[in-house]
């Protein structure tokens, strides 16, 4: 299984449906496997919300990281 696939697979099963709940939502826009980078898009509530760094440092990151070792970093695009 690729790293985008794990990435894709960690989003779609635990991270989206969280974000789901408080009306936002994740899209998974480019993995770079040689140098563990992910770039998601922050969609619905989570686009515009102050909160939306936080958010995507404190539990999409460490969640992807502790999940999927292979990513290093998650930025937004």
């Amino acid at each position: 299984m690729s790293l985008k696939e794990k990435v894709e697979e960690i989003i779609e099963k635990e991270i989206k449906p969280a974000l789901m709940a408080d009306g936002g939502s994740i899209a998974v826009m480019d993995v770079d496997e040689e140098n563990g980078i992910v770039k998601v898009q922050l969609l619905g509530a989570c686009s515009g919300c102050p909160m939306s760094t936080i958010t995507l440092t404190m539990f999409v990151e460490r969640h992807l990281r502790t999940k999927i070792p292979e990513v290093k970093k998650v930025i937004p695009v």
